[in-house]
């Protein structure tokens, strides 16, 4: 039997790291939110799907969708999971961003409020947590307003808050009156007392989500690389549906183990129950038409903008 020295099985070793390094294609992306609808990119990050398809992916995480973007359209990140309103107001404004994933193609929030608010004219003169403008708590905060019978800006006031549990906390601690919340959230917030004053989930909506983006650009010149990517988005979504306890054990990971387990399985359980989240990831033409709706109102660009836009 050959015998090695030591130093050339050090060296062996680390020729074979380097090259298995090697195979790999570096890529930074973002994710946007600490949410149930995040998931694809956490669990190919966990379970090494992203490896398996010859990545080796950094995930970074910002502040609401409109950071996100802006962060696409600089270039700091090439790719990253972010929601349909932020996209499409990035679009409008000149840049090329667009989905090429689904991800959650339909609403998932409840408008929540403080404990002593259990009716929507009680919130008139109250202010509303969101992200940041332009984001996915932005559009849905002021969808449910209007549901509710409220006017943003007149009857109440919307104000940037940060992300999901920043929100959670302005409320709970009555520096804002309400919220928009979403897995698993929402289902602390209702275990902590908060009212539920509109829930957006239950409607039903075609919404696009927050699925996957990137550049026309970087689409064109690195087409291998998003293949790879949105492979690897559809076979996390497979592992979601099919691997209970890694999904859970993911889940825990990235919300830091502060929550507890039924509110854990009751957030799988409305991820997988099919309406949420696809597993056919394709972008929802008739979750951005209703994105862009409204935009239409008040911008000639939104006006003649159609859906197949903000879609590759």
């Amino acid at each position: 039997m050959r015998r090695y020295s030591p130093l050339t099985v050090i060296f062996l070793l680390v020729g074979w790291n380097t090259f298995a390094e090697a195979q790999f294609t570096k890529l930074t992306v973002g994710y946007s939110a600490i949410s149930e609808v995040d998931m694809p990119a956490w669990v190919a990050k966990e379970t090494k799907l992203f490896e398996k398809n010859g990545l080796d992916v950094q995930l970074i995480y910002f502040t609401g969708g409109t950071t996100a973007v802006l962060a696409l359209v600089s270039g700091e990140v090439p790719i990253s999971q972010v929601a349909g309103p932020a996209v499409v107001n990035a679009a409008l404004g000149g840049s090329d961003v667009v989905m090429i994933a689904g991800g959650a193609t339909s609403a998932d929030y409840w408008l929540m409020s403080g404990r002593e608010i259990k009716k929507a004219d009680q919130l008139k003169g109250g202010s509303v947590a969101i992200s940041n403008f332009g984001a996915a708590s932005d559009f849905i905060a002021r969808y449910a307003l209007e549901k509710i019978g409220l006017t943003p800006g007149r009857d109440v006031s919307i104000v940037q808050a940060g992300g999901i549990s920043d929100r959670l906390s302005a409320v709970l601690v009555g520096r804002v009156q309400a919220t928009v919340l979403n897995p698993p959230a929402s289902f602390i917030g209702q275990k902590k007392g908060l009212n539920v004053l509109a829930d957006v989930a239950k409607l039903g909506l075609a919404f696009q989500n927050t699925g996957v983006a990137t550049s026309r650009r970087f689409r064109r010149e690195q087409p291998d690389m998003v293949r790879r990517y949105i492979r690897a988005q559809v076979e996390a979504v497979h592992r979601i549906y099919t691997d209970k306890e890694t999904a859970l054990q993911v889940l825990t990971k990235y919300f830091r183990g502060n929550v507890e387990r039924d509110i854990l399985e009751k957030t799988w359980e409305l991820l997988t129950e099919g309406t949420l989240l696809p597993k056919k990831q394709y972008p929802t033409l008739e979750g951005l038409k209703f994105i862009l709706a409204p935009l239409a109102e008040k911008d000639a660009k939104a006006r003649s903008a159609k859906p197949e836009d903000f879609a590759d």
